[in-house]
């Protein structure tokens, strides 16, 4: 090979190297998604170590005996305004509402040691907050992720909930993935959306996050600030928000700040969880699974809730996708009252 021939590709092998080191390391900027933060927050420093914000809806008229608390998707999700607002109106049947952003995500504390991120810890602050406020039992609403968590919950805890209203619920765990190959029964006419997580997924990655992911799940430290990958988990949020839909122009742009490393080390968690079945199949709830047309959740997943929880009553709401209260907020709403109340 000719001398000039080798020091061009030396010098072109130099130039890719560094362009992936800069592409890597370089810390990147997002386009800036404009979202509210939630007014009248107040800070829960619970005895885990961790600092939440929570939002508290006061019951009127005659007082429930037990309050709700809403777990929100994810994990990394947060609570918005909107969600504060479809959920108000049941203040009005007497009952007292928590909602809270889980640690790592949304207006509360992030942890310095990512490795702290674990479906237990979730588990644990929900227990702790639970204590705090005092409730003999609670009624827990769990969308998607916070359907996961309320397993992981009552699994320890079977005589502390009262009736559980699940949406969209994420898999059982650890997961069941022969579970993906179970179909639904024709009369329930769901159907696959359009957009997919995956897709979502692959047009928002870059060098960058992809390294920072496999820094934080290989070794549990941070390649980046918590605020970079915030904005990125935010900007990530804004596509994943389209396969939640039936409709993609009814997609949602964030309403707050997903938490980066929360998500991805909580997912990294469930491989390691111990199986919950054997402890849920004898808890004695009384269970809604609420499930969208368009759900982007397997069948399989949604089915094991019905085989494990005898006491349940299924719905699913035509027209909409895994967020249901995003295209359907009135039969969302509407749907869980009747189911509370009756």
């Amino acid at each position: 090979m000719k001398q000039s021939n080798f020091m061009f590709i030396k010098y072109f092998f130099s130039f890719c190297f560094v362009l992936l080191i800069l592409a890597v390391f370089v810390p990147r900027k997002y386009k800036a998604l404009q979202f509210l933060k939630l007014k009248n927050v107040q800070f829960f420093e619970l005895k885990t170590g961790s600092k939440i914000t929570y939002t508290h809806l006061v019951a009127q008229g005659t007082k429930k005996p037990f309050p709700i608390i809403y777990l929100h998707g994810g994990p990394g999700g947060f609570i918005s305004e909107r969600e504060i607002k479809i959920l108000e109106p049941l203040t009005n049947d007497g009952f007292e509402i928590y909602l809270y952003d889980q640690i790592g995500s949304g207006q509360s504390e992030r942890l310095s040691d990512i490795k702290e991120y674990t479906a237990d810890r979730h588990k644990k602050d929900l227990e702790e907050l639970i204590k705090k406020i005092g409730a003999e039992k609670v009624i827990l609403i769990g969308q998607s992720w916070g359907a996961v968590l309320f397993t992981l919950y009552i699994a320890d805890n079977p005589n502390k909930v009262d009736k559980a209203i699940l949406i969209g619920p994420g898999p059982i765990q650890p997961t069941n993935f022969a579970l993906l190959n179970i179909n639904p029964p024709d009369s329930l006419k769901l159907t696959i959306p359009t957009f997919t997580n995956k897709e979502a997924n692959e047009k928002s990655k870059n060098i960058r996050s992809s390294a920072v992911a496999f820094c934080a799940r290989t070794f549990g430290k941070k390649l980046a600030s918590d605020n970079e990958m915030d904005n990125f988990q935010t900007l990530l949020n804004s596509e994943l928000n389209k396969a939640t839909v039936r409709d993609t122009t009814n997609a949602l742009n964030p309403q707050g700040v997903g938490g980066f490393y929360a998500q991805i080390m909580t997912i990294q968690s469930l491989t390691k969880i111990q199986d919950t079945r054997p402890k849920l199949k004898s808890a004695h709830v009384s269970v809604l699974i609420m499930k969208g047309q368009f759900d982007n959740q397997p069948w399989g997943f949604v089915n094991e809730y019905l085989e494990i929880f005898s006491n349940h009553l299924l719905k699913i709401i035509p027209d909409a996708g895994h967020a249901i209260s995003v295209e359907q907020p009135e039969k969302y709403i509407k749907t869980i009252r009747e189911f509370l109340i009756k």
